[in-house]
C-alpha cells in the first residue's frame, strides 16, 4: 500500500481541476453540468473495460508500493480517478475556449469542397490507424501496447468525426486544436515524471521502445493524445448537436433544457439539406453586425445560452440594420422613407396572428425583398416578431424621426431645429431609442426562461428594463458628443447648454470644450443615478437569465466609468474599454459582484 499514485493526483491534476474549476465557475451552467457528466459516464464506461484487459494481460502495471490498494475490475482507485479527471480537466478548458464562440453561425447546410475533402480524409486516416492497430495486435510482440490503443480510440474518433467534421472544421483552431494540445502536453510532462519515478511500467515486451523525449515512451504519448482526442471530439459532436436542436425551431419545436442523448443523436442524423440555409446566414450575418458594432454587448451575448442567445442576437440585428438605414441615408426624405417602409413592415409583420415565422409570411417575405438592400433582409426576415410586442419597435421608429430632426433646414442654417430642448425630451428620446430595447430583450428573457414569473412581476421588471436601457443611452450620448457633432446633432438639452453659457452651434463647433466636459459629466451623474435605481430589480430577473443580463449592463456601464476616470479623453468619439478590463467586468458580474 502506498501512495505514490495518489500523489501525482494532488499535485498535477487535482489543482488543474480546481484552478479551471475557479476560472469557469461563473459561466458554468446546467447544460455545462450535463456535457461534464454525460462525457465523464461515456469515458468511464468505455475505458474500464479496455485498461482492465490491459492491466490483466500484465502491458502495463502498478507495483503494490504505489496504490492505496482499492481495484475496480483490477484497475486501481486512482487509475479510474484519472478517467475522470482527464475528461473533467479537458472539458473544462474546451468550455473555457469555446465561450465566445457562437456555435450556430458554424452550421452549414452544404459543406464546403474543403470540408468534404477533410472529412474524407479524416475517415481514411482514421480508419487506417484502426487497420493498423489490428494488424499490431495480430502480430503481438512490441506493438502490441500501441496496437491496443489505435484498435480501442479509432473506432470511436471515426464515428464523431464522420457525425461532426464538417462543425468541427468550421471551428477556429483555438477552440479545437487548443483544448487537444494543451492537456496533452501537460500529461507527457506528468506521465514523464510517473514513468521515471516508478509510479506505473510498461512491460518491456508490448512496447517499441521509441521514445519521444527521454523518459517518454511513444505508446504514453499516442494514448494521451489520442483521449483528449476523443474528450474533444465528443465536446465538438454534442455542441454540433445542441446548435442543430436551436437553430432550427421548425425541425424540433420544442428542445428541453438538458436534451436526451435520443434527441441529440436525432439531430446529428437530421440530413443537412433539411437545414433552414438562408436562416443561418442571417445568423451569421446578425453575429458580424454585433462583433463589429458593439463589442460589450458581444462579449455578453456570450453570457446567455440556448434559443435566448441567438433571439437576443436577431434582435440586436434588426435595430442596428433599422438605425443604419436612416442614419446612413442621403437625403432626409430618404431617412423618412426608410422609416416609412420600417413600419410597413411592421404592420405586416403583426398584421397575421396565425403565422409565426417570418418566412412563411409570402406578402412579407415580398415587401422585404423588393424593398430593402440585401445585405439587410435577413435582419428584416428573421426577426422573431412572433415573441415580441409591436409596441416597442414602432416607439423605436419614432426615435428615429427625432434623430432626422436636427437634420439642417431647407431655408437657413438659423431655422435649424436641435429637438431635444430639456430633460425630459433627452429621457423620453432614450426610452425610444433603448429603453425600447432592453424591453424587447426582457420579453424574450421571459418566453425562454425555464423560471415561472407572474405577470406582476414581468410587468415591474420590463418598467425596471427600460430604466436600465435609459441609463445605458445616456451614457452613449456622452461618449459620442463629438461624434454626433460631426453630423449636426447634440443630444444634450438646450436647457442644460443655457445654464453654461452655450447654445447648439457652440457645441457642433467645439465639442471638446471645458463646458461640454462638464456637461458630459452631468450626464454621466444623470446616467448612473437612474442606473443605480433600476439595479436593484435586476436581482429579480429569472435566475438563468440574472448573470448575463448583469454581463450585458455592466460592459456597458463600465464605458460610463471610463469616461469619469480623471484626466480621461475621448479618441474620435469613442471611448475604448481595454479588453482584459471588459473581461474583468464580466467576471464580477457573473459571479454577483
Amino acid at each position: 500500500m502506498g501512495f505514490e499514485y495518489a500523489l501525482v493526483h494532488l499535485k498535477y491534476t487535482i489543482p488543474v481541476g480546481i484552478a479551471l474549476t475557479i476560472v469557469y465557475r461563473p459561466f458554468l451552467s446546467r447544460i455545462d453540468l450535463y456535457k461534464v457528466a454525460f462525457l465523464i459516464a461515456i469515458a468511464v464506461v468505455s475505458t474500464i473495460p479496455w485498461d482492465s484487459y490491459l492491466i490483466r494481460r500484465k502491458i502495463w502495471t502498478y507495483p503494490p508500493h504505489v496504490i492505496i490498494g482499492p481495484t475496480f475490475f483490477s484497475i486501481p482507485a486512482e487509475e479510474v480517478f484519472f478517467f475522470v479527471i482527464q475528461t473533467y480537466n479537458t472539458t473544462l478548458l474546451y468550455l473555457l475556449l469555446n465561450k465566445p464562440i457562437f456555435q450556430p453561425s458554424c452550421l452549414a447546410r452544404k459543406p464546403r469542397e474543403a470540408a468534404i475533402l477533410y472529412r474524407n480524409v479524416g475517415q481514411v486516416v482514421l480508419a487506417a490507424c484502426v487497420l493498423v492497430g489490428g494488424l499490431l495486435v495480430w502480430r503481438g510482440d512490441e506493438g502490441t501496447y500501441l496496437g491496443l490503443i489505435l484498435v480501442w480510440a479509432g473506432p470511436f474518433a471515426l464515428l464523431l468525426w464522420s457525425l461532426s467534421s464538417d462543425f468541427l472544421v468550421s471551428l477556429p483552431y483555438t477552440s479545437t486544436v487548443a483544448p487537444i494540445a494543451i492537456p496533452t502536453l501537460y500529461l507527457w510532462v506528468v506521465d514523464t515524471i510517473a514513468l521515471r519515478r516508478g509510479t506505473w511500467a510498461i512491460e518491456s515486451g508490448t512496447k517499441l521502445g521509441i521514445h519521444v523525449w527521454d523518459g517518454l515512451e511513444i505508446e504514453e504519448a499516442v494514448f494521451f493524445l489520442a483521449t483528449n482526442t476523443l474528450i474533444v471530439f465528443g465536446q465538438v459532436a454534442f455542441d454540433h448537436a445542441l446548435a442543430i436542436l436551436l437553430t432550427f425551431p421548425r425541425l424540433f419545436p420544442t428542445v428541453p433544457e438538458l436534451p436526451s442523448p435520443i434527441l441529440l443523436m436525432r439531430a446529428l442524423l437530421a440530413h443537412s439539406s433539411k437545414y433552414d440555409e438562408e436562416r443561418v446566414i442571417g445568423i451569421r450575418q446578425a453575429v458580424s453586425r454585433l462583433q463589429k458594432k458593439s463589442r460589450s454587448f458581444y462579449l455578453a451575448s456570450a453570457t446567455f445560452s440556448g434559443r435566448l442567445r441567438i433571439d437576443l442576437i436577431l434582435l440586436y440585428s434588426f435595430c442596428r440594420v433599422a438605425d443604419d438605414l436612416v442614419d446612413n441615408a442621403s437625403t432626409d426624405n430618404e431617412a423618412r422613407q426608410w422609416i416609412g417602409k420600417l413600419s410597413h413592415y411592421l404592420d405586416l409583420a403583426y398584421a397575421s396572428k396565425e403565422a409565426r415565422i417570418v418566412q412563411k409570411q409570402p406578402h412579407l417575405h415580398s415587401y422585404i425583398t423588393e424593398n430593402f438592400p440585401e445585405s439587410s433582409q435577413s435582419a428584416l426576415r428573421l426577426l422573431p416578431t412572433h415573441l415580441l410586442p409591436f409596441g416597442p419597435l414602432y416607439d423605436l421608429l419614432e426615435g428615429f424621426k427625432t434623430d432626422l430632426e436636427f437634420h439642417e433646414s431647407k431655408f437657413s442654417k438659423k431655422l435649424r431645429v436641435f429637438p431635444i430642448a430639456k430633460e425630459h425630451d433627452l429621457e423620453v428620446y432614450s426610452a425610444r431609442v433603448a429603453g425600447t430595447v432592453a424591453e424587447l430583450c426582457l420579453e424574450l428573457v421571459f418566453f425562454h426562461t425555464y423560471s415561472a414569473t407572474t405577470t406582476a412581476q414581468r410587468e415591474h421588471l420590463v418598467r425596471a428594463g427600460g430604466r436600465m436601457g435609459i441609463a445605458l443611452q445616456y451614457v452613449n450620448i456622452a461618449r459620442d458628443i463629438a461624434t454626433d457633432a460631426a453630423i449636426g446633432r447634440v443630444y444634450l438639452p438646450i436647457s442644460w447648454l443655457k445654464e453654461v453659457g452655450l447654445a447648439p452651434q457652440d457645441v457642433l463647433d467645439n465639442p471638446d470644450s471645458n463646458a461640454v466636459e462638464r456637461l458630459r459629466s452631468r450626464l454621466l451623474d444623470k446616467a448612473f443615478g437612474v442606473y443605480g435605481e433600476a439595479r436593484i430589480a435586476m436581482s429579480q430577473l429569472p435566475s438563468d437569465a440574472r448573470a448575463p443580463m448583469r454581463v450585458a449592463v455592466e460592459s456597458y456601464m463600465e464605458i460610463g466609468r471610463v469616461l469619469k476616470e480623471k484626466g480621461y479623453k475621448v479618441k474620435a468619439g469613442k471611448a475604448t474599454v481595454p479588453k482584459l478590463r471588459r473581461l474583468k467586468v464580466a467576471w464580477k458580474a457573473l459571479n454577483g459582484a
